[in-house]
């Protein structure tokens, strides 16, 4: 099985990678799972060039030599990730991200007013090549990518929502929510003017992620408090 390099994309445009030096929050440990707390700011992965080699799965092999990667968070997006132990394990959660077996849910604030309480987006997804890795709706080639939200509280210019991706595409809780006019905090891709400059970082976060365990297929649910 391939396992991606880190996505670069939030790394160009001008910014400057500075990883926060934060100790590692592990939720979760045992023979076959690492669950662990993300920073924002934190490559999931490392990238080629030296000065991306700083990543959270660098740092989690310094202190468990057999971690190994499953699946990966954007840059800027903190919370819930899931490492291996075993390739055994690797294979059973990769396989369960791939039949869409997790359950996953995000915690992110948006700009202005949403005016539904839930709502469902179902809007394909391609890569916007001239301006590539960002990403684009595009109905004659885009993947299938739906999500679900429902809002948690709204305040004079923003709301704060919850989000089930019941796909996995790059970008995809980022893109779907600026289609419908309310884009991500924060984003350095996706949001602008009064939007990006209400966040010192994009708020986004990972809050819950459900599977089966490897060994004996119980299910789990790890979760992370949103600090924002």
């Amino acid at each position: 099985m391939h396992w991606p390099r880190a996505n670069l994309a939030d790394l160009k445009n001008g910014y400057i990678y500075a990883p926060p030096d934060t100790p590692l929050e592990i939720i979760h440990a045992d023979e076959a799972l690492l669950i662990v707390n993300k920073p924002a700011e934190l490559l999931s992965v490392p990238g080629k060039a030296l000065e991306h080699r700083d990543c959270l799965e660098t740092r989690l092999r310094d202190e468990y030599p057999e971690t190994l990667l499953v699946h990966r968070l954007d840059l800027p997006t903190s919370g819930v990730m899931v490492f291996a132990c075993t390739k055994a394990a690797q294979r059973h959660i990769g396989m369960q991200f791939e039949k869409r077996q997790t359950r996953k849910t995000y915690v992110a604030r948006v700009w202005g007013n949403v005016t539904e309480d839930t709502g469902h987006i179902d809007l394909p997804l391609i890569v916007d090549w001239p301006n590539k890795p960002k990403q684009m709706v595009c109905y004659e080639n885009g993947k299938p990518s739906q999500t679900d939200w429902v809002v948690i509280e709204r305040d004079a210019t923003t709301t704060r929502v919850r989000l089930h991706p019941k796909t996995g595409r790059t970008h995809q809780l980022r893109v779907h929510m600026l289609a419908i006019g309310h884009p991500i905090l924060g984003d350095r891709f996706y949001s602008t003017g009064e939007a990006f400059a209400a966040a010192d970082r994009m708020l986004l976060h990972s809050e819950e992620l459900v599977l089966r365990h490897p060994i004996g297929g119980e299910e789990m649910t790890f979760r992370s408090e949103v600090p924002f």
